[in-house]
């Protein structure tokens, strides 16, 4: 299979830009789904990096999942909340600050029902990699 991570990195640009342009009025649904952008600090640059991902409404917080699309690496922007949990969400027009955790236990697998549901595919990246994908719970600061 042909590399075409240069080909994503494009795509996720242009979303990002499209979003931030329009003020959420577009981009923050994507083929049906809903989108945010996650702005987190690099743990190596201090750099902020600002990023669309899929994401699972759940009550007044949001969860996103640590796939890389079943990538035995994990994302680096979950690299990043590792680091500095503090971070910056767009949901549509709305901006805030959010504290990032992993769910560990009975409250990961009940999470993962909920991101299953809202995303078939995570299945199918689950068993493409022998790392444990985390869900991530993004909570108001």
């Amino acid at each position: 299979m042909p590399n075409i991570r240069w080909l994503l990195a494009l795509i996720t640009r242009v979303h990002r830009f499209v979003y931030e342009a329009t003020d959420g009025r577009l981009g923050a649904n994507l083929g049906g789904k809903p989108m945010l952008l996650l702005t987190t600090v690099g743990r190596k640059s201090g750099v902020a990096r600002t990023l669309p991902l899929l994401y699972v409404p759940d009550g007044d917080r949001v969860l996103v999942v640590g796939s890389n699309a079943g990538d035995d690496r994990a994302p680096a922007w979950w690299l990043n909340l590792q680091a500095k949990p503090e971070a910056r969400v767009r949901v549509g027009r709305e901006v805030y600050d959010v504290n990032a955790r992993r769910a560990e236990g009975d409250e990961a697998e009940a999470l993962w029902a909920k991101a299953l549901v809202a995303y078939p595919p995570y299945a199918d990246y689950r068993e493409r990699t022998s790392r444990d994908i985390p869900i991530v719970v993004l909570e108001r600061a």
